[in-house]
């Protein structure tokens, strides 16, 4: 009886992933908002993606495939049977930058076939909101097609691509931090406020002094470990002037006048972007190709020396588990959630993010004829967010995947190692600046230009 329901309810389940508007017609999909669930699934494929490049980068692998009979260049064989496959390439940077390639084309494909969809009313708004079986096929023929393509030049190409990408997707991560700290201080400020209970008051002072403590203890631990008394001048800089930007914006925050101009200011947003500029400056820090410069955290905790005689290669394999990298996935995931699910109530931040105000997106699903809750289109009278752009974030993301999974190191195909560069080192750092700029912007801006609604 059980395998039946079971059997009954996979059945029900096959319209969602070949209608047109499955979250609208199908029972088995979540009770929510059409447009969420749609984001929800775009950036599903976006982290299924992600999944299979971890896999395929782990140590091993290469190793394993090699056992499979009659399936890899140089493994085991079968006789009569050829093996045909380059194990090199399935795994490993080769196959990670193959599969965010497919995952960027893919993105920009729908980006370029939304552009100006207004409501759910257009004839593309199916195509957006299902269909995800055809979708997960046109997908998977990228991704096939993408692992014929011939080495060459294409990994350093794209390794350029990547860099490019990637810094507007950190300037994009650090437009939602923002968001994401004015949304919280608001919302702790107005309960407390509101309950006239001091306990939000005292949880947003711990998170404050939290942030500050990190970044002040990361700042110290940078001096000492990332830098030298007779060389890092470069790391010596990039300290120095993000702990004093980060000083400035935190200083400017609390101003009278800005407080007046803009009064959800206050330092815990200084606190997280200050946190943040830290991290983005020690990952710039991990990319220097100066090993003096740049020890290795397994060295730094076991005290192992990883000083590298001049004249010798600093090339080497991709450790994509370094602390760095994991830390980058953590804070990917957060902000692709975020932006699949948020609705920000800042009018400027909803303008450059191409997303609607809140007040489209509230409702709690309609009772169909069988009576089944089913998701809501909240999109027939116009989007809430912008399809194109939607997509084009995803676009983005795909290539920062792809550098955080390979540490923004530079391929080098003659030698099938990887190594560290200086323009990763210069893309991370001037997204930091770019940031605190923005952050700096969203302070002042209300100041210098009282007439105007920065709300």
């Amino acid at each position: 009886m059980g395998a039946c329901l079971a059997l009954c309810s996979l059945a029900s389940c096959a319209s969602c992933l070949c209608g047109s508007a499955p979250c609208l017609l199908c029972g088995c999909c979540p009770s929510s908002n059409n447009s969420t669930i749609t984001r929800l699934v775009f950036s599903f494929f976006l982290l299924l993606g992600t999944l299979v490049s971890v896999i395929m980068i782990l140590p091993g692998m290469e190793t394993e495939l090699r056992k499979i009979p009659g399936f890899c260049q140089g493994g085991t064989t079968i006789p009569g049977i050829e093996n045909q496959a380059n194990c090199d390439v399935l795994v490993g940077y080769k196959s990670v930058y193959r599969m965010c390639f497919a995952m960027t084309c893919f993105f920009f494909l729908f980006a370029a076939i939304m552009i100006q969809v207004r409501s759910s009313k257009d004839p593309r708004a199916p195509i957006q909101n299902g269909f995800w079986f055809f979708k997960f096929l046109i997908l998977v023929g990228i991704t096939v097609g993408a692992f014929f393509i011939p080495d060459g030049t294409f990994h350093t190409v794209w390794f350029y691509f990547g860099l490019v990408g990637s810094f507007i997707f950190i300037v994009i991560q650090l437009i939602l931090l923002i968001d994401f700290a004015h949304s919280w201080n608001k919302s702790w400020v107005e309960k407390a406020e509101n309950g006239d209970n001091k306990c939000w008051f005292a949880g947003l002072l711990s998170f404050t002094f939290l942030h500050y403590a990190l970044a002040i203890t990361a700042v110290v631990l940078f001096y000492i470990y990332y830098t030298q008394p007779d060389d890092c001048t470069e790391h010596k800089v990039f300290i120095s002037l993000n702990l004093i930007f980060c000083i400035i914006v935190s200083i400017v925050s609390i101003l009278p006048k800005i407080q007046e101009a803009q009064p959800h200011s206050g330092l815990l947003q200084a606190s997280l972007i200050s946190l943040y500029t830290m991290y983005v400056t020690w990952s710039a820090m991990t990319n220097n190709p100066n090993r003096k410069c740049n020890p290795s955290l397994l060295s730094l905790v076991s005290n192992i020396s990883t000083t590298v005689p001049s004249g010798e290669s600093t090339t080497g394999q991709v450790q994509w588990w370094d602390a760095q990298g994991i830390v980058g996935l953590i804070i990917f995931l957060f902000c692709t959630l975020y932006a699949s699910i948020r609705s920000s109530s800042n009018t400027q931040v909803n303008k450059l993010m191409q997303t609607e105000e809140n007040g489209r997106s509230g409702g709690e699903g309609v009772v169909g004829e069988d009576g089944i809750l089913r998701a809501l289109d909240n999109e027939e009278e116009g989007v809430t967010y912008s399809y194109s752009f939607f997509h084009f974030h995803l676009c983005l993301a795909s290539l920062y995947i792809m550098m955080t999974l390979t540490n923004w190191y530079l391929p080098d195909t003659s030698t099938q190692a990887m190594q560290s560069s200086m323009p990763a080192v210069w893309v991370k750092m001037s997204s930091s600046w770019l940031g605190l700029g923005l952050y700096l912007w969203t302070l002042i801006a209300p100041f210098i230009f009282p007439d105007r609604d920065f709300s």
